[in-house]
């Protein structure tokens, strides 16, 4: 059984109480009504999870180190190499526990990397990270000194895989919630302005088919002044124009739920008229084979099967390649 009660404590100690009030009923919801098939047999693999002390942590490195080697013995590391596989596929990392290197298929690292350096200080900041995978940037997040970090994904996967590292990282102050962005509360009109300092949506906003509205919903969870971080695929070349979108015809990179791949014009465009201010464009990256590949931890297709391997700069239907750019902006 999943245990929220170090969630609740953590919101009223950071004035959202009213919030930590309706969430029980809310997680329970939701987790009833889109009770995954192997939902057990994940909760399963969590309580054979063995009972292993960490003789360190280090959350503010490329792969995350949670405890070493010598923290237990060689019988007691193949037991959990062998639930860390019934785990499988990692996605978003790298990770490190107790010696096991979890080499995931995205390195989620160089990501933040090219981030981290552009935005606010998260020191005692309210963070939410909107469409969180099992994450790994949320620890980031809360190694940059966030006094609290919230992420919402509505994987139960991601949920049980986050379990992991919450069962031997402790009692840091961060949670992730099954919940899609759109169950969350505005927060600036449901709790007197009382939103998060900082607001994170990667890899989220082409997934969506009402962009305008995923923006709408980012705005509404931020405090007056928050600043907003948005990662998403772009359309490269003429970032300036702010009248070209890509709605792929069926799929993009094998994906059937891309909707809207705009240049950084358009995304300007939409931030300001959805009113953020002080947009700025900080990155753009071409995701290379060597970023997101097939590991040990991730056996299945990945980005090399979805490009075209006569050009390596369009996808196998045709499309450019994924480019992704990372914009930042605040809120009146």
């Amino acid at each position: 059984m999943l245990d929220f009660s170090l969630l609740y404590t953590d919101l009223r100690n950071n004035g959202l109480g009213e919030w930590a009030d309706q969430l029980p009923s809310q997680i329970a919801r939701v987790l009833d009504q889109r009770a995954h098939g192997k939902r057990e047999e994940w909760l399963s693999l969590l309580d054979k999870l063995p009972d292993i002390k960490a003789s360190r942590i280090n959350l503010d490195t490329g792969r995350l180190q949670i405890g070493a080697a010598d923290d237990c013995d060689s019988s007691m590391r193949r037991h959990l190499i062998a639930l860390l596989k019934q785990l499988m596929p990692w996605r978003k990392g790298p990770y490190e526990l107790f010696g096991v290197q979890i080499d995931t298929e995205w390195r989620s690292d160089w990501k933040w990397e090219r981030i981290q350096p552009h935005i606010s200080r998260l020191n005692k900041r309210r963070v939410l990270d909107v469409g969180c995978g099992n994450g790994y940037h949320m620890w980031r997040m809360f190694a940059e000194n966030a006094r609290l970090v919230i992420g919402a994904d509505p994987s139960q996967f991601f949920l049980s895989q986050f379990s992991v590292f919450k069962r031997y990282i402790g009692d840091a102050p961060v949670h992730l919630l099954p919940f899609k962005s759109e169950e969350l509360p505005a927060f600036n009109q449901a709790f007197q302005g009382n939103g998060f300092d900082t607001v994170f949506s990667m890899g989220v906003l082409y997934h969506r088919p009402s962009p305008i509205h995923h923006l709408q919903e980012l705005k509404s969870f931020l405090r007056p002044g928050g600043e907003l971080i948005l990662e998403t695929l772009i359309l490269k070349g003429d970032e300036d124009c702010a009248d070209r979108v890509l709605i792929p015809e069926n799929r993009y990179a094998k994906m059937r739920n891309v909707w809207f791949i705009p240049t950084t014009g358009v995304l300007e465009r939409m931030l300001q008229r959805v009113g953020f201010n002080k947009i700025r464009v900080v990155d753009i990256n071409q995701t290379s084979l060597e970023e997101q590949r097939v590991t040990d931890w991730m056996s299945f297709e990945s980005l090399a099967d979805f490009l075209d391997p006569d050009d390596r700069n369009k996808t196998i239907e045709g499309y450019q390649a994924p480019v992704r750019a990372v914009l930042v902006c605040e809120v009146d």
